[in-house]
């Protein structure tokens, strides 16, 4: 099946798509989640998942956020997708999410939140390594927001 890339969107109203993220989202200053919603979900969507994964981390892997499965493929709006859907393991295994607290000094971060329609439903709680290998061949159609944030 082939990638399509065209209707599946992510947005929010805390952040511009290559914006700064604010304070009162990063880990160690509030923790909140940003408001994220989703629109055109592609036709056969059986489940969405959404990772935020922070690329520019000093790991090999960088850092995983959050991950989550099984949200509804007619969610709109994920301001309760910590409650309300399967929180996966972040970077540290901890099933929660986990806002931006680069290295101090370390320039500015960036913060993927791709949304995944999947043609299948996820089972458990995957790490971000496990869903992409496992379920690479399932994506229908993917799409990302990307924030900014530095600790300085």
């Amino acid at each position: 099946m082939p990638l399509n890339i065209k209707d599946l969107k992510i947005t929010s109203t805390d952040f511009q798509p290559l914006g700064m993220l604010r304070d009162e989202h990063a880990g160690d200053k509030g923790n909140v989640l940003p408001k994220l919603t989703i629109s055109g979900v592609p036709e056969g969507t059986k489940e969405l998942a959404l990772i935020c994964h922070d690329p520019d981390a000093p790991l090999p892997q960088g850092f995983t956020h959050w991950t989550v499965y099984g949200i509804d493929p007619s969610a709109t709006d994920l301001s309760d997708a910590q409650e309300k859907y399967r929180v996966g393991p972040n970077g540290a295994g901890h099933m929660q999410y986990y806002g931006p607290q680069p290295p101090a000094g370390h320039g500015k971060h960036h913060y993927y939140f791709w949304i995944y329609a999947l043609d299948t439903t996820v089972d458990g709680t995957p790490t971000r390594e496990e869903f992409l290998e496992k379920y690479a061949g399932n994506i229908i159609e993917q799409n990302r927001i990307v924030g900014l944030y530095e600790n300085r």
